[in-house]
Order: structure tokens, then sequence, then C-alpha cells
């Protein structure tokens, strides 16, 4: 999910994720992570053809060695993932996402040759193109599907968010700002919807009743690839993470060009609120948390201007061609309303920050040079892509709070605390991108899935979909 927006008290629209080891399975990976896996071959090509002769015995009738063939070697990923995409895929084209036609009046453009045509020259334009979100797509898939094996009760938060954040920069083969983590890894427990990944020290466990929102950001050139998942490891909370993703099944469903968010909004609040929890001999109802949001996603801009609320509303806005929209649904079995709490991990430059001098006087002269130097490395890093502490540390900085609050302060970066719902409640998360070509995001808080969709002049492109969901 990126950090997912926030609607503030009334109309709601306030905007918010290892080194490298041998397999978890003892297989050997050699030293750049590429396993070969050697074809058989032909049966002849090995061993030895006798050519026997009249002579045999006398030495005419000697063994003739055919010529083994080169054995071919094709590459496969290897656990924990480290194998670079452009090793996995040397053509450079990454696979198409799973297709949905349009619905209603908009059935025409799935077979317009008018659409086809200008759909064709839109993918060979180097700033539309969908191979760059494709690729970020693909890194998703398979570090997510590791991820998801990996991933059980007695980790902490830190190793999980490292196998995750490890991988992603492998396969995405991080390169500065033209590929690499979208944004910190979401790692929000319970009641805790969504902006919550560890920082230095922290020592969180996840246990055996926890309900893990796992929230995963890929970037190529900019192009964000959102998509999430809820793990639990206990079947009280099945149906609350069944609610989530429906809900988001519903809203990638219903997304398309020309779509009110307003309406978007009150058929994914329908399918949620649809579903009942026992917890306890206790039935709960399945809210959508209210003040939580989709959002369009613009180029290394996770939060794009546009948001889709989790319940109905009489926002008229219309999706259009050519968005590209993370839809996130968020459901809880507490109070469906989020509230800031807890220390801040997930920070990001503000792309409308206003132009403030950092000048120093007298004894604030230390503190706002370290601004300028934080400032500095926050450009060269991450430019306008999330962030969190853990990332700083990476990048060499030391004892810089005082200069990230001053940056906070002066409105030049944005910081987004934890987002919870009360204590002993759960949440659950479920996020799908949708392009029109940008993508819709759908979350729920606990448990969650989410995928990236594509909203192409002629169809639909569920881009993240894989075969774990």
């Amino acid at each position: 999910m990126a950090p997912t927006s926030v609607a503030p008290a009334g109309e709601a629209e306030t905007t918010l994720k290892m080194s490298a080891a041998p397999g978890a399975n003892g297989a050997a990976a050699s030293g750049n992570g590429i396993r070969p896996i050697e074809d058989d071959g032909d049966e002849n090509d090995e061993g030895e053809d006798d050519v026997a002769g009249d002579g045999a015995g006398t030495g005419e009738g000697k063994k003739k060695k055919k010529k083994k063939k080169s054995k071919k070697k094709k590459v496969e990923q290897t656990d924990p993932p480290r194998v670079g995409l452009s090793k996995l895929f040397p053509s450079g084209v990454y696979p198409e996402g799973e297709l949905q036609p349009y619905k209603d009046d908009n059935t025409y453009r799935t077979t317009s040759e008018e659409l086809r045509y200008k759909e064709k020259i839109e993918m060979e334009d180097p700033e539309k193109t969908y191979n760059d979100i494709r690729r970020a797509a693909e890194v998703h898939r398979q570090v997510r599907q590791r991820a998801r094996q990996y991933i059980h009760p007695g980790l902490t938060m830190t190793e999980i968010a490292n196998y995750i954040e490890d991988g992603t920069r492998a396969l995405v083969e991080e390169n500065g700002l033209e590929s690499g983590i979208g944004f910190p890894t979401g790692l929000s427990l319970n009641h805790c919807a969504a902006h919550y990944t560890p920082n230095a020290g922290d020592s969180n466990v996840l246990q055996q009743g926890d309900v893990l929102k796992v929230d995963i950001g890929v970037h190529v050139n900019g192009r964000i690839c959102d998509s999430a998942f809820t793990l639990n490891f206990d079947p009280t909370y099945d149906k609350l993470i069944e609610a989530v993703k429906a809900a988001t099944d519903t809203g990638v469903r219903e997304a398309g060009i020309d779509v009110r968010l307003g309406e978007l909004a009150g058929y994914i609040q329908e399918t949620m609120e649809s579903y009942e929890v026992e917890v306890g001999g206790k039935i709960l109802p399945v809210k959508s948390i209210e003040n939580l949001s989709g959002h369009s996603i613009n180029k290394y801009q996770i939060h794009g201007g546009k948001s889709v609320m989790l319940v109905k509303n009489n926002d008229q806005t219309k999706m259009e061609e050519g968005d590209y929209f993370a839809i996130e649904t968020f459901g809880s079995t507490g109070r469906g309303r989020i509230v800031e709490s807890g220390e801040c991990s997930h920070y990001a430059q503000r792309v409308d920050a206003p132009h403030v001098p950092l000048r120093s006087t007298g004894t604030n002269w230390s503190r706002l040079t370290s601004a300028k130097s934080l400032l500095r490395s926050i450009n060269k890093n991450f430019g306008t892509l999330p962030f969190c502490r853990r990332y700083l540390d990476r990048a060499g900085e030391s004892k810089y709070l005082l200069a990230l609050n001053h940056l906070v302060a002066q409105g030049i970066v944005q910081d987004y605390p934890p987002l919870c719902d009360q204590r002993g409640s759960m949440t659950a998360q479920f996020v799908g991108l949708h392009d029109n070509f940008h993508p819709l995001e759908l979350s729920i808080s606990d448990h969650a899935q989410e995928h990236t969709i594509l909203l192409r002049p002629t169809v639909k492109e569920v881009v993240s979909r894989g075969d774990d969901y």
C-alpha cells in the first residue's frame, strides 16, 4: 500500500514499505545468486557406441566416442530471491497481467480498432510504456510469493522487513532513482491498519494470534507497483480476510473509465459490510474504515491527488483513461475509524513543498546545517518516494532525528505515523492497482490483498495478479 490516504474528520482525505544468505532449504547458489539448471539432453549424448568389426580383438574394432553436446542451462529464481529480473527475462519484455474487459457503456473499447491502434502507439511511448510497471509487478510477485512461505510466528518485524527488502533490491536490480523500493515495507499488526515498519532497535516479534498486513512497493523509473496481502495463523479472522479480499475484487471489477469515485466507494462498502466475524462466541460486523482510502499514483508520487474512499459519498470525480490508481480497502472489527498513534517510521518529501530557505542564526546553526545535509541525502536517495528511518540508516545517516523533525516542521517533508483503530480490534487490508494507466489500491486492515491495475484504452489489466492472489 504505500502510505495510504487518510481522511480527516468530516469529508476524509489526508493522503497518506538481506544480505545474501543460503536458501532456506539449504540450496546452494552461485556467487551472483544464479543457480544453473542443466537439461538432461539426449540419451545418446552420453556413453559410448561400440563399433565392432571383423578384427575385433586385434585393435581394429576400436570404440568411438561421440562428442558430448553442450548442455543447456536455464536460470531459475533462488530462495531467498536474489536473481535479477534481467537474467530471467533477457528479452526485456515482462509478463502481462490478468485482463478484464470493460463493462456497460465501455464494452466497445475491447474491439475498437481505433483504440487498439492508440494503445499500440502509447505502449511504444517511453513515458507511457506499460513495461516498467510490468517489470515492477513481476518483482513484486516473485518476492511476495517467497515471503508468504518465509513469514511465520517467532520472526521479528525487522527480520521480515529485511527478507522482503533485500529480495526486492536484488530482483529489481536497484539503481539509484531508476529502480528500487517504492515505499517502506508495511508490516502493520492487529489494530494497526497501516504505516508501520520497524525502526532500528524494534524488538516486536510476530505471534501466533497476530493478523499481519504486508504491504510491498516496487518502482521502475518512478512507476510504482503497490500490492498488499494479509496473513493470519489462527482461523478466527478468516472471515475478515475474506471480506477485504471480496471488497478489493469488487473495487477492481467495478473500476473503469468514467466511473465516479463516490459510487465506487459505495460498491466497496456494500461488499465489505456484508460480512461478519465470530470472536469468542460474539458476532462482530466487519466495517469499512471510513477515513482511509485508495488513491491515484503519479510518477515518483505515491498519492496522486484522487481518492477512492471506502464508504459511499458524493464525490463526482471520474476515473479517466490514463489514470493509475491504487485501490486499497481496509476492514475492521472495531469502530471503523483510525487515528494516528505510535512512533513514526514513514516519511516522504512533499511534491508541493514550499521553498523555505534553511538559514541558520545563532544557536540554530548546527541543527539547520544538519537539516540541509539531510535534505541533500533525501533528494539523492529517495527524491519524492516515501522512505523510513531504516533507509536513512542504510544511506549512512546518523543522529538525524532533530534535522528530520525540522524538515517536517518546515513543511518540506511529510511524516506518516501509524494509523490505528481501537485496541483489541482487528484490521485487514487488501490492495489492488487499477490503471487507466494509473493503479487503484484496495486495502483491508489485518488482512490485505492489493493489486496494481492498468486502465488501458481497450481493457483493464490487473498487473500484479499472480498464482497466490
